[in-house]
């Protein structure tokens, strides 16, 4: 019996040492990963979130491009300068006979993804005017006027790639936006010629339809843009059908503005006069008949499950508009300022960060694993955490990592933000373990092929180290 006992307390004793050195060899096993990336630039840091304390660094103060996860700065920047009760609040009204639109910067009108979870037709809000303007038993309007003046006009980042304008990711900003201010377009093989068709459907763009119609081999078709605005060119070739792929076009408000008077002539709302973008003038009084809202928790969901960049941009502009004395004119130069006097606020050196737009498409922006470590920790110790959380893609759940973590020691517990631009890999965020939660940030450059799975065995590595 004694015999026994003896043998069983050395097993449990050596099964203590073994979980120690397990524990203790989280930085080997990072070390071997980062390692195994030979010339990638790598800085990390990884800490426990109730105690502060480090557990794993690594250059962690090198400022790096950081792609998407600047999002993480502009989101919990949002929460700080306009709260976690902000909405975006669109009004459309009326000054005599003109119908008066007065954008929010809200970048999810008549957004797919939004419009889904809420139920809602994606022209709904076309529709809605209509009706309240029937009910008004108005049946002719002059001119529209969409004002976006709360943001200013600048509606290009200077430094995104010129060859990417056309794409979703890098779509114009404007105070005024619809279906993320672009276009979604099918190209269809019907035996002798191929068929484009575009939603929402509109005269508001032209297309030049130069695909050929095959009968073997692989579609690929793609658009152009022409010195004319809006000018569209299809080109390529199509077995049987390729699409629905997403066109950005150029001036969002009046694409609003054009879509709502198209809208109109279909409910037989007759349209006199024409489609202009400017500011109310300050003898208008507006009758505002109808407001249409979107909540923060909305934006931040698809800024960091999906990385809409619309919505990243639009945040960073109103954040600088609303901390404007005359709450217009938000820009990409007050923004950037705004979210440098958050970081300098939490002791991040200035020499770790660099920000130059909101969404990370930008390859001029810079942040280290440091600077974001004690941007999650700040939200984590805030009240704010719980909305912050659901925010984020979650590990074999939904998101941009819906598809990774799914083992069952996994799922559900890596809850973060993706970044990839070209050379860049970056994923910041929190596992849940059963040891509590850790926050980590991972950015990367110079990456190749299996960037991507280190950075998620690193994040893998937390959850059995914290699991042990």
């Amino acid at each position: 019996m004694k015999t026994l006992l003896k043998k069983t307390l050395i097993a449990a004793v050596f099964a203590i040492c073994l979980a120690g050195l397990a524990k203790a060899d989280l930085p080997g096993r990072i070390n071997a990963i980062i390692n195994s990336q030979k010339g990638v630039h790598f800085s990390v840091r990884i800490m426990r979130a109730d105690s502060g304390k480090t557990v794993y660094s690594h250059k962690a103060t090198n400022g790096l491009v950081p792609a998407s996860n600047m999002k993480i700065i502009v989101t919990a920047a949002a929460l700080k300068y306009l709260g976690p009760d902000y909405q975006y609040e669109t009004e459309v009204g009326l000054c005599g006979d003109t119908l008066v639109v007065i954008g929010s910067g809200d970048p999810l009108l008549g957004d797919e993804r939004t419009d889904l979870k809420y139920g809602r037709e994606n022209d709904w809000i076309f529709k809605d005017i209509a009706e309240r303007l029937k009910r008004k038993e108005i049946q002719t309007v002059n001119d529209i006027v969409v004002d976006t003046t709360i943001f200013d006009d600048e509606r290009v980042h200077p430094s995104w790639p010129r060859d990417d304008l056309n794409r979703w990711y890098a779509c114009e900003v404007s105070g005024l936006t619809f279906n993320d201010n672009c276009i979604d377009v099918t190209a269809k093989n019907t035996g002798r010629r191929v068929a484009i068709s575009i939603k929402p459907q509109t005269n508001f763009v032209e297309i030049i339809n130069e695909v050929e119609p095959i009968s073997e081999g692989t579609s690929a078709v793609g658009a152009y843009r022409n010195l004319t605005p809006n000018k569209i060119t299809i080109r390529g070739k199509c077995r049987k059908e390729a699409g629905p792929f997403y066109v950005a076009i150029e001036r969002p408000a009046a694409f609003f503005g054009v879509l709502l008077a198209e809208s109109l002539a279909r409910a037989g709302i007759n349209v006199t006069g024409q489609v202009i973008e400017k500011p109310v003038a300050d003898n208008c009084d507006v009758k505002v008949f109808a407001e249409y809202t979107t909540l923060i928790r909305d934006c931040l969901a698809r800024c960091n499950k999906r990385s809409l960049n619309l919505a990243a941009e639009a945040l960073l502009k109103t954040i600088a508009a609303k901390c404007n004395p005359t709450g217009k004119n938000g820009s990409w130069p007050d923004g950037r300022a705004k979210l440098s006097q958050y970081l300098v606020e939490l002791g991040i050196d200035e020499d770790e960060f660099y920000i130059d737009d909101g969404s990370g498409l930008s390859s001029q922006n810079r942040l280290s694993a440091n600077a974001v470590i004690k941007v999650l920790l700040d939200i984590y110790k805030s009240p704010n955490w719980d909305l912050y959380k659901d925010s984020l893609a979650v590990g074999g759940v939904d998101g941009t990592i819906d598809k990774y973590f799914k083992e069952e020691k996994y799922k559900g517990r890596v809850f973060g933000k993706t970044g990839y631009i070209r050379g860049v890999r970056a994923f910041s965020g929190t596992c849940s373990t059963a040891d509590g939660d850790y926050i980590f940030s991972i950015l990367t450059n110079k990456t190749n092929g299996q960037t991507r799975k280190a950075i998620y065995d690193i994040a893998k590595a937390i959850v059995d180290h914290a699991d042990i």
